[in-house]
């Protein structure tokens, strides 16, 4: 992408152009979006002010909701914006912008979703050893390095993606500025590029995956040692929510790169990546507040605080 490409600005067609599927699209789209703002930022809320909450796995939690809250919003209300006005224009800076953003926030989430198995292997496997190795200063230090991981993944072909051409076409067949589309449209030889970006992607993802697959053979191992059944139910709680986010956050990602018929790949990716962008951030904090006893009373004894201080 120079800046003397010839196309300045890029046409996003959508997902549909009927009027009817755009208002459902659209209703659908804001509540989703809502939702998983209010959500999200209740974890961020409670974690910050509930003393309770102050354990690692609620500082990963906290950041994980932030990124959730990022990812959807790097997406979403321009899309929404889209569907409102009609107007599928979107510049140059404005889509390469949010290629990096999406990207980053996607790729952090992986690495993080990683760490926080490691968490809990750690809670399980280890517990009389859990405050020393799981303390403020290396959660911190492992979040940050998620931040910096991602960033490595993705500038080398981000920084190459700056170099490409757009001189036939400015039409991206997606409602938001993706990758593959991109490239698809692009005159430069983007060979390398797509290299890259695969090979980014299968590290991010099989790096991530055998991180949280062997945290949890450790987990489920030490966990069918516990002498009773209700030890047993009590360890598998504490992971069930982490369990549940990271089987849809790695199924979605295994559907959309399980390939289809080349005519129905783009209307499926859309799709799928449209459930990503706004089902998913909405659901993980339905997924961990419903499953978590802590967040649970940290969320009753705020509202009866915010109750007696409007009385």
């Amino acid at each position: 992408m120079k800046n003397q490409t010839t196309v300045t600005t890029f046409i996003l067609l959508g997902l549909t152009d009927d009027t009817a599927l755009k208002i459902l699209l659209f209703i659908f789209l804001f509540l989703s979006y809502m939702l998983s703002i209010s959500g999200n930022l209740t974890i961020i809320t409670l974690t910050l002010i509930d003393s309770h909450l102050k354990t690692p796995m609620y500082l990963f939690l906290q950041n994980f909701s932030f990124l959730e809250m990022s990812f959807t919003t790097a997406c979403v209300p321009r899309f929404l914006y889209s569907i409102l006005s009609g107007d599928k224009s979107i510049t140059y800076n404005a889509c390469a912008s949010q290629l990096l953003f999406t990207d980053l926030f996607a790729v952090t989430e992986f690495f993080l979703l990683a760490a926080m198995s490691y968490d809990r292997y750690v809670a399980i496997c280890k517990p009389l050893h859990y405050n020393t190795i799981m303390n403020s200063r290396v959660c911190k230090n492992i979040i940050f390095s998620c931040w910096v991981a991602a960033l490595i993944i993705i500038l080398p072909p981000m920084s190459l993606g700056l170099g490409l051409e757009f001189c036939d076409s400015n039409v991206i067949d997606h409602f938001c500025c993706d990758a593959s589309p991109l490239l698809k449209i692009s005159c430069s030889d983007t060979w390398l590029i797509e290299q890259m970006v695969i090979v980014c992607a299968v590290l991010t993802f099989i790096m991530t995956l055998i991180c949280v697959v062997l945290s949890y053979i450790y987990i489920i191992r030490t966990i069918l040692r516990f002498p009773t059944a209700q030890q047993r139910k009590k360890a598998f709680s504490t992971c069930s929510s982490h369990m549940i986010v990271v089987s849809i956050t790695y199924g979605s990602c295994i559907f959309i790169y399980v390939k289809p018929s080349a005519n129905d790949e783009v209307a499926i990716n859309k799709g799928i990546s449209l459930l990503i962008t706004s089902i998913s951030p909405m659901l993980n904090p339905f997924i961990y507040t419903l499953r978590n006893k802590q967040v649970k009373q940290a969320f009753h004894y705020s509202i009866k605080k915010i109750s007696f201080l409007l009385k």
